[in-house]
């Protein structure tokens, strides 16, 4: 960034794991950005529904990113990771390689129609009730996840410190938010036992600068195995994260 730019901005809020993949990046290359927390879903001022919002990212999902300089907006969280990395030449955590590369490419392609059925399959029943998912679509996100983790058991973690390799990527940073978010010390709806090569690597991604910043939303949450959390708890949570963003130096438009 240079000394005249302004600071990129991230619509979104904390609790979205897509959103925290791209808050983690940003903390983890120490990239100023304002946060502008966008409520999903809603058509208010501040929801994705909005026609302000809807303007800038017709799909209304969360994240998107903004540059004030430019007026370049993008969404989806994995293009916002890889279009972050090749601005800014980070090529620690998306190889120049064209092969390294592509195995970072295969797992973010991979990622959606697998391991981010936990957020369907395990978390969402938990905290939305109102989505009412029906049982059997529960239980089909719950065993895609299953098998997707099995791969990275028996096959990309075999042999790997990271998913992709000896270094750190965008594929772990990605695929740590939905694992990860189910750890014991977090919402504790998987038991990850059977798992031994996940659950070293996920005590790997834990010392991973900028993780408990960009996590401070799951730990004020906390265990939702047995009691569902209410609306104030999640807007308790929310707020934690956005406070502890500040802190951190990110900056907060509300």
């Amino acid at each position: 960034m240079t000394q005249a730019s302004k600071p990129v901005v991230l619509y979104g809020i904390p609790f979205s794991q897509p959103v925290r993949a791209v808050i983690w990046l940003l903390l983890y290359k120490r990239l100023p950005f304002d946060l502008v927390p966008i409520n999903p879903g809603s058509k208010g001022d501040n929801g994705s529904r909005s026609p302000a919002y809807l303007a800038k990212n017709p799909a209304g999902t969360i994240p998107a990113l903004e540059e004030p300089d430019t007026g370049f907006v993008l969404g989806e969280a994995h293009a916002i990771l890889c279009y972050l990395s090749n601005k800014h030449g980070w090529n620690d955590v998306y190889p120049a390689d064209p092969q390294q590369r592509a195995k970072v490419d295969w797992y973010l392609h991979y990622h959606h129609r697998n391991l981010r059925e936990a957020s369907i399959g395990l978390v969402a029943p938990k905290i939305r009730k109102d989505l009412n998912i029906p049982e059997n679509t529960q239980q089909a996100a719950r065993s895609t996840f299953t098998r997707a983790l099995r791969a990275l058991e028996s096959g990309w973690l075999t042999q790997s410190r990271y998913l992709t390799g000896a270094a750190l990527t965008l594929a772990d940073f990605a695929a740590y938010m939905e694992i990860g978010q189910l750890q014991p010390g977090f919402t504790n709806l998987f038991d990850f036992a059977p798992f031994p090569n996940v659950q070293r690597w996920l005590d790997e991604m834990q010392q991973v600068d900028g993780h408990d910043d960009a996590h401070v939303v799951l730990s004020t949450l906390g265990d939702i195995s047995v009691e569902p959390p209410s609306i104030e708890t999640i807007k308790h949570a929310n707020i934690s994260a956005l406070a502890a963003l500040k802190n951190r130096g990110a900056g907060l438009t509300l």
